[in-house]
Protein backbone atom coordinates (compact mmCIF):
# COMPACT_ATOMS: atom_id res chain seq x y z
CA UNK A 1 0.00 0.00 0.00
CA UNK A 2 1.45 3.73 -1.03
CA UNK A 3 2.26 5.61 1.79
CA UNK A 4 3.53 9.29 2.67
CA UNK A 5 7.03 9.53 3.19
CA UNK A 6 9.20 12.51 4.69
CA UNK A 7 12.54 11.89 4.16
CA UNK A 8 14.60 14.73 6.00
CA UNK A 9 17.70 15.33 4.25
CA UNK A 10 17.16 13.71 0.85
CA UNK A 11 19.55 15.97 -0.96
CA UNK A 12 22.51 14.51 0.86
CA UNK A 13 24.04 10.61 0.09
CA UNK A 14 22.07 8.64 2.63
CA UNK A 15 18.55 9.96 2.43
CA UNK A 16 18.71 10.43 -1.44
CA UNK A 17 19.06 6.79 -1.71
CA UNK A 18 15.98 6.72 0.81
CA UNK A 19 14.07 9.15 -1.17
CA UNK A 20 15.03 7.38 -4.61
CA UNK A 21 14.00 3.87 -3.14
CA UNK A 22 10.68 5.17 -1.89
CA UNK A 23 9.54 6.44 -5.13
CA UNK A 24 10.68 2.91 -6.99
CA UNK A 25 8.43 1.10 -4.13
CA UNK A 26 5.33 2.90 -5.22
CA UNK A 27 5.23 5.46 -2.05
CA UNK A 28 4.93 9.21 -2.51
CA UNK A 29 8.42 11.40 -0.96
CA UNK A 30 8.62 14.72 -0.01
CA UNK A 31 11.13 16.13 1.89
CA UNK A 32 13.09 19.95 3.18
CA UNK A 33 15.14 21.71 1.20
CA UNK A 34 16.88 24.92 1.92
CA UNK A 35 16.18 27.12 -0.26
CA UNK A 36 19.78 27.30 -1.72
CA UNK A 37 19.85 23.04 -1.99
CA UNK A 38 20.28 21.64 -5.07
CA UNK A 39 17.19 19.57 -5.67
CA UNK A 40 16.95 18.41 -9.41
CA UNK A 41 17.66 14.94 -8.71
CA UNK A 42 14.89 14.42 -6.11
CA UNK A 43 12.40 17.05 -8.33
CA UNK A 44 12.89 14.38 -11.44
CA UNK A 45 12.79 11.60 -9.24
CA UNK A 46 8.93 12.96 -8.28
CA UNK A 47 9.79 14.15 -4.91
CA UNK A 48 8.16 17.18 -3.29
CA UNK A 49 10.37 19.66 -2.48
CA UNK A 50 9.04 22.11 0.42
CA UNK A 51 11.48 24.63 0.43
CA UNK A 52 12.34 25.72 4.32
CA UNK A 53 14.53 24.69 7.03
CA UNK A 54 13.87 22.19 10.28
CA UNK A 55 14.15 24.53 12.60
CA UNK A 56 11.69 26.72 11.23
CA UNK A 57 7.89 25.23 12.63
CA UNK A 58 6.08 26.62 9.51
CA UNK A 59 8.20 24.10 6.79
CA UNK A 60 8.02 21.27 9.36
CA UNK A 61 3.98 21.29 9.76
CA UNK A 62 4.14 21.60 6.14
CA UNK A 63 6.32 18.49 5.51
CA UNK A 64 4.00 16.89 8.66
CA UNK A 65 1.07 17.58 7.26
CA UNK A 66 -0.55 13.84 6.16
CA UNK A 67 3.03 12.42 6.56
CA UNK A 68 2.32 8.56 7.17
CA UNK A 69 6.56 7.61 7.63
CA UNK A 70 9.32 9.82 9.08
CA UNK A 71 12.99 8.94 8.00
CA UNK A 72 15.14 11.26 9.30
CA UNK A 73 18.60 11.23 7.98
CA UNK A 74 19.44 15.08 7.96
CA UNK A 75 22.47 15.96 10.15
CA UNK A 76 25.46 17.71 10.42
CA UNK A 77 28.44 15.08 9.83
CA UNK A 78 32.04 15.61 10.14
CA UNK A 79 34.83 15.04 12.27
CA UNK A 80 36.09 18.60 13.30
CA UNK A 81 34.36 21.11 15.24
CA UNK A 82 32.99 22.94 18.32
CA UNK A 83 29.60 21.15 19.85
CA UNK A 84 27.78 24.54 18.92
CA UNK A 85 27.83 23.74 15.44
CA UNK A 86 26.57 20.08 15.36
CA UNK A 87 23.53 21.20 17.91
CA UNK A 88 21.26 22.67 16.33
CA UNK A 89 20.52 20.49 13.14
CA UNK A 90 21.63 17.31 15.02
CA UNK A 91 20.03 17.83 18.21
CA UNK A 92 17.37 21.11 18.14
CA UNK A 93 16.14 20.09 15.03
CA UNK A 94 15.57 16.72 15.84
CA UNK A 95 13.88 17.73 19.19
CA UNK A 96 11.45 20.46 16.87
CA UNK A 97 10.78 17.63 14.65
CA UNK A 98 9.62 15.26 17.42
CA UNK A 99 7.64 18.20 18.94
CA UNK A 100 5.76 18.57 15.98
CA UNK A 101 4.48 15.01 15.65
CA UNK A 102 3.07 15.16 19.01
CA UNK A 103 -0.55 14.09 17.71
CA UNK A 104 -0.27 13.68 14.32
CA UNK A 105 -1.09 9.86 13.91
CA UNK A 106 2.94 8.98 12.46
CA UNK A 107 2.89 5.15 11.68
CA UNK A 108 6.81 5.10 12.33
CA UNK A 109 10.11 7.66 13.30
CA UNK A 110 13.06 6.02 12.01
CA UNK A 111 15.81 7.74 13.10
CA UNK A 112 19.22 7.25 11.06
CA UNK A 113 22.22 7.35 13.78
CA UNK A 114 25.48 5.48 13.56
CA UNK A 115 27.75 3.05 15.35
CA UNK A 116 29.27 6.26 16.17
CA UNK A 117 27.74 6.40 19.39
CA UNK A 118 29.15 3.32 20.67
CA UNK A 119 31.60 4.39 23.03
CA UNK A 120 35.60 4.88 21.18
CA UNK A 121 37.40 1.14 21.99
CA UNK A 122 37.65 -2.05 19.77
CA UNK A 123 34.56 -4.01 19.50
CA UNK A 124 34.55 -7.57 19.20
CA UNK A 125 30.51 -8.64 18.50
CA UNK A 126 28.80 -5.86 20.46
CA UNK A 127 24.91 -5.45 20.70
CA UNK A 128 22.19 -3.15 21.15
CA UNK A 129 22.53 -4.11 25.07
CA UNK A 130 26.00 -1.76 25.24
CA UNK A 131 25.74 1.61 27.35
CA UNK A 132 26.34 4.66 25.32
CA UNK A 133 28.62 6.93 26.92
CA UNK A 134 27.49 10.12 28.25
CA UNK A 135 30.22 12.07 26.04
CA UNK A 136 32.27 11.52 23.08
CA UNK A 137 35.85 12.32 21.50
CA UNK A 138 34.42 14.55 18.68
CA UNK A 139 30.94 16.70 18.60
CA UNK A 140 29.54 14.53 15.83
CA UNK A 141 29.14 11.48 18.18
CA UNK A 142 28.22 13.34 21.21
CA UNK A 143 25.06 14.96 19.18
CA UNK A 144 24.49 11.24 17.74
CA UNK A 145 24.44 10.32 21.44
CA UNK A 146 21.90 13.14 22.32
CA UNK A 147 19.87 12.44 19.27
CA UNK A 148 19.25 8.79 19.90
CA UNK A 149 18.42 9.72 24.11
CA UNK A 150 15.59 12.29 22.84
CA UNK A 151 13.66 9.38 20.18
CA UNK A 152 13.82 6.72 22.73
CA UNK A 153 12.52 9.56 25.22
CA UNK A 154 9.26 11.15 22.45
CA UNK A 155 8.66 7.08 22.51
CA UNK A 156 8.42 6.96 25.84
CA UNK A 157 7.14 9.86 26.64
CA UNK A 158 4.44 10.49 23.79
CA UNK A 159 3.96 7.00 22.42
CA UNK A 160 6.35 8.21 19.24
CA UNK A 161 6.15 4.65 17.52
CA UNK A 162 9.93 5.38 16.72
CA UNK A 163 13.18 3.17 15.49
CA UNK A 164 16.82 3.74 15.94
CA UNK A 165 18.83 2.23 13.37
CA UNK A 166 22.63 2.45 13.84
CA UNK A 167 24.50 1.86 10.73
CA UNK A 168 28.43 1.74 10.54
CA UNK A 169 30.63 3.32 7.76
CA UNK A 170 28.58 3.82 5.02
CA UNK A 171 29.54 3.13 1.10
CA UNK A 172 27.88 3.73 -2.36
CA UNK A 173 27.22 5.70 -5.10
CA UNK A 174 26.87 9.10 -4.69
CA UNK A 175 28.96 9.74 -1.74
CA UNK A 176 31.01 12.92 -2.24
CA UNK A 177 32.68 12.96 0.81
CA UNK A 178 34.36 10.26 3.02
CA UNK A 179 35.67 8.04 -0.31
CA UNK A 180 37.19 10.92 -2.74
CA UNK A 181 39.06 11.76 0.52
CA UNK A 182 40.20 8.21 1.23
CA UNK A 183 41.27 7.99 -2.42
CA UNK A 184 43.17 11.11 -2.59
CA UNK A 185 45.69 9.86 -0.16
CA UNK A 186 45.80 6.50 -1.57
CA UNK A 187 47.06 8.19 -4.95
CA UNK A 188 49.28 10.14 -2.94
CA UNK A 189 50.41 7.06 -1.27
CA UNK A 190 49.85 8.92 2.03
CA UNK A 191 47.86 5.91 3.59
CA UNK A 192 49.13 4.28 6.59
CA UNK A 193 47.60 0.90 8.18
CA UNK A 194 48.55 2.25 11.64
CA UNK A 195 46.70 -0.44 14.11
CA UNK A 196 46.82 -2.64 11.59
CA UNK A 197 45.60 -3.96 8.29
CA UNK A 198 43.64 -7.05 9.85
CA UNK A 199 41.35 -5.39 12.27
CA UNK A 200 37.66 -5.17 11.28
CA UNK A 201 36.40 -2.23 9.76
CA UNK A 202 32.28 -1.60 10.48
CA UNK A 203 30.94 -1.15 6.71
CA UNK A 204 27.96 -1.28 5.02
CA UNK A 205 26.88 -0.90 1.93
CA UNK A 206 23.96 1.47 0.87
CA UNK A 207 21.59 -0.51 -1.05
CA UNK A 208 21.38 -2.87 2.48
CA UNK A 209 21.04 -0.04 4.92
CA UNK A 210 18.05 1.16 2.57
CA UNK A 211 16.68 -2.72 3.15
CA UNK A 212 16.69 -1.98 6.09
CA UNK A 213 14.98 1.28 6.44
CA UNK A 214 11.68 -0.49 5.05
CA UNK A 215 12.06 -3.50 7.50
CA UNK A 216 11.94 -1.13 10.29
CA UNK A 217 8.74 0.69 8.62
CA UNK A 218 7.01 -2.33 8.09
CA UNK A 219 7.73 -4.48 11.21
CA UNK A 220 5.67 -3.97 14.36
CA UNK A 221 8.12 -5.65 16.47
CA UNK A 222 11.19 -2.62 15.50
CA UNK A 223 8.54 0.08 17.34
CA UNK A 224 11.12 1.60 20.22
CA UNK A 225 14.11 -0.56 19.43
CA UNK A 226 17.69 0.00 18.18
CA UNK A 227 19.33 -1.82 15.65
CA UNK A 228 22.85 -2.27 14.27
CA UNK A 229 23.33 -2.46 10.92
CA UNK A 230 26.39 -3.63 8.70
CA UNK A 231 27.11 -5.46 5.78
CA UNK A 232 27.52 -9.07 8.08
CA UNK A 233 30.89 -9.60 7.24
CA UNK A 234 34.03 -10.03 8.66
CA UNK A 235 35.77 -6.89 5.96
CA UNK A 236 38.93 -5.88 7.25
CA UNK A 237 40.31 -2.77 6.69
CA UNK A 238 42.83 -4.36 4.36
CA UNK A 239 40.43 -5.75 2.29
CA UNK A 240 38.45 -2.51 1.91
CA UNK A 241 41.21 -0.83 1.20
CA UNK A 242 42.53 -3.37 -1.52
CA UNK A 243 39.25 -3.43 -3.24
CA UNK A 244 39.02 0.13 -3.40
CA UNK A 245 43.21 0.03 -5.25
CA UNK A 246 42.98 -3.13 -7.30
CA UNK A 247 39.45 -1.55 -9.28
CA UNK A 248 41.51 1.89 -9.43
CA UNK A 249 44.84 0.11 -10.66
CA UNK A 250 46.41 2.14 -7.67
CA UNK A 251 49.24 0.77 -5.98
CA UNK A 252 48.07 -1.14 -2.58
CA UNK A 253 49.02 0.43 0.18
CA UNK A 254 52.08 -1.27 1.95
CA UNK A 255 53.29 1.20 4.86
CA UNK A 256 52.35 -1.41 8.24
CA UNK A 257 53.76 -0.70 11.78
CA UNK A 258 55.32 -3.32 13.85
CA UNK A 259 52.77 -4.22 16.35
CA UNK A 260 54.32 -2.72 19.60
CA UNK A 261 55.06 0.91 17.75
CA UNK A 262 51.27 0.69 16.09
CA UNK A 263 50.51 -0.03 20.18
CA UNK A 264 52.62 3.04 21.37
CA UNK A 265 50.95 4.79 18.34
CA UNK A 266 47.75 4.51 19.44
CA UNK A 267 48.28 5.18 22.91
CA UNK A 268 49.98 8.74 21.75
CA UNK A 269 46.95 9.75 19.03
CA UNK A 270 44.16 9.00 22.02
CA UNK A 271 46.01 11.06 24.60
CA UNK A 272 46.55 14.10 22.12
CA UNK A 273 42.89 13.78 20.74
CA UNK A 274 41.51 13.85 24.61
CA UNK A 275 44.28 16.61 25.04
CA UNK A 276 42.81 18.60 22.45
CA UNK A 277 39.07 18.11 23.14
CA UNK A 278 36.23 18.93 20.50
CA UNK A 279 37.83 22.85 20.00
CA UNK A 280 41.28 21.68 19.71
CA UNK A 281 43.10 20.80 16.62
CA UNK A 282 44.70 17.30 17.08
CA UNK A 283 46.86 15.74 14.63
CA UNK A 284 44.20 12.89 13.68
CA UNK A 285 40.90 13.16 14.13
CA UNK A 286 38.92 10.87 16.09
CA UNK A 287 36.98 9.50 12.98
CA UNK A 288 40.65 8.70 11.31
CA UNK A 289 41.57 7.00 14.68
CA UNK A 290 38.98 4.83 14.64
CA UNK A 291 39.15 3.85 11.31
CA UNK A 292 42.79 3.37 11.40
CA UNK A 293 43.40 2.09 14.85
CA UNK A 294 40.07 0.40 16.34
CA UNK A 295 38.51 -3.23 15.43
CA UNK A 296 34.92 -2.12 14.75
CA UNK A 297 32.86 -5.28 14.92
CA UNK A 298 29.45 -4.83 15.70
CA UNK A 299 26.52 -7.77 15.99
CA UNK A 300 23.48 -7.99 13.65
CA UNK A 301 22.25 -10.52 14.68
CA UNK A 302 19.07 -8.67 16.39
CA UNK A 303 18.22 -6.70 13.50
CA UNK A 304 18.35 -10.32 11.61
CA UNK A 305 16.27 -11.59 13.95
CA UNK A 306 13.62 -9.29 14.40
CA UNK A 307 13.81 -7.34 11.35
CA UNK A 308 14.32 -9.82 9.36
CA UNK A 309 17.42 -8.51 8.23
CA UNK A 310 19.54 -9.96 5.50
CA UNK A 311 21.76 -7.72 3.87
CA UNK A 312 20.88 -8.62 0.32
CA UNK A 313 24.16 -7.04 -1.42
CA UNK A 314 27.42 -9.11 -0.57
CA UNK A 315 30.84 -6.49 0.23
CA UNK A 316 32.09 -7.53 -3.24
CA UNK A 317 28.73 -6.61 -5.03
CA UNK A 318 28.60 -3.41 -3.04
CA UNK A 319 31.94 -2.29 -3.66
CA UNK A 320 31.94 -3.36 -7.00
CA UNK A 321 28.63 -0.76 -7.86
CA UNK A 322 30.60 2.11 -5.81
CA UNK A 323 33.89 2.18 -7.95
CA UNK A 324 31.69 1.42 -11.12
CA UNK A 325 29.51 4.66 -10.31
CA UNK A 326 32.93 6.54 -8.87
CA UNK A 327 34.79 5.83 -11.93
CA UNK A 328 32.06 7.15 -14.40
CA UNK A 329 31.43 10.39 -12.25
CA UNK A 330 34.39 11.73 -10.20
CA UNK A 331 35.89 12.93 -13.72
Amino acid sequence: MAQEYLVTGATGFIGGHVAQAAIERGHRVRTIARPASDAKDLESARVTIIRGDLLDRASVDKALDGADIIVHCAGKVGDRGPLEEYRPINVEALQALLEACKNRGIARFIHMSSLGVYEARHHHGTDESEPLPDSHMDAYTTTKVEADRLVFGAHRSQGLPAVVLRPGFVYGPHDRSVLPRLLKRLRENRFNYLGGDQRVLNCVYIGNLVDAVFLAAERPEAIGQAYNLTDGERITKERFINAIADTLQIERPRQKLPRWLAALASRFLHRQIKKAGMTGKPWITPAQYKFLQLNLDFSIEKAKRELGYNPRFSFDEGMRETMNWYRTNSK
